[in-house]
């Protein structure tokens, strides 16, 4: 698998990871006591996807500026 594959592939198991985290959170904050801390856990997996996404919406124009071929075909 090539380096931006895995890129992706990160990011795609990253958003699951991000949606997992606020539905726990969603439910620990509707406990009678919530632990207000709780409400911190899904800002990593947050910001990785910020860095990897920033880095796929980015690809297409570094590619097509160095004058390479789109990343359309590629598998």
């Amino acid at each position: 698998m090539r380096w931006n594959n895995w890129i992706r592939q990160i990011h795609r198991w990253l958003a699951i990871a991000f949606t997992v985290t606020v539905i726990v959170t969603f439910v620990a904050l509707a406990q009678e006591e919530p632990i207000v801390w709780i409400s911190y856990v899904p800002l990593l997996p947050l910001a990785l996807l910020l860095f990897t996404g920033l880095y796929l919406f980015v690809l297409p124009y570094v590619v097509k500026r160095r004058g390479g071929r789109g990343t359309a075909g590629a598998s």
